[in-house]
């Protein structure tokens, strides 16, 4: 089972999106408010998939980064009320996977992790075929 992590501000949001990923077969292993904290659960559970409020990417941290050089595997996910073209760009820059958008749609959400699971996955296999 895919191991997630959930790091929100919003208890609402966290409690949605949780609700979401273990409906989808998902393992959320944790979930928390800061990027200390979920820097913490990341280190500790090694999640496949792990999904960031938008302000905790942009608050100039540097977590994302973080995450991304400790857990080069993982598939990181922002979420976010409204996600435009500046903001793709420099989040694909900074090594997330993938988008989440407020208000949760269930079916969205699940597509949207399939999509890069499944793109995770050819660009592994592509070397390979070569």
């Amino acid at each position: 089972m895919i191991k997630a992590i959930i790091i929100d501000a919003s208890a609402v949001a966290r409690g949605l999106l949780n609700t979401v990923l273990l409906d989808g077969g998902y393992d959320v292993v944790g979930q928390t408010h800061t990027m200390a904290q979920g820097l913490a659960l990341a280190v500790k559970h090694h999640p496949q998939l792990i999904c960031i409020a938008r302000e905790q990417i942009e608050d100039g941290s540097g977590m994302a980064e973080e995450l991304r050089a400790r857990l080069p595997k993982a598939l990181i996910f922002m979420v976010s009320g409204a996600i435009d073209a500046a903001t793709i760009q420099s989040s694909l820059a900074l090594g997330i996977n993938g988008f989440i958008v407020k208000p949760f749609k269930a079916d969205a959400v699940l597509k949207s992790i399939k999509a890069a699971v499944l793109a995770l996955v050819r660009k592994h296999q592509a070397p390979a075929a070569e």
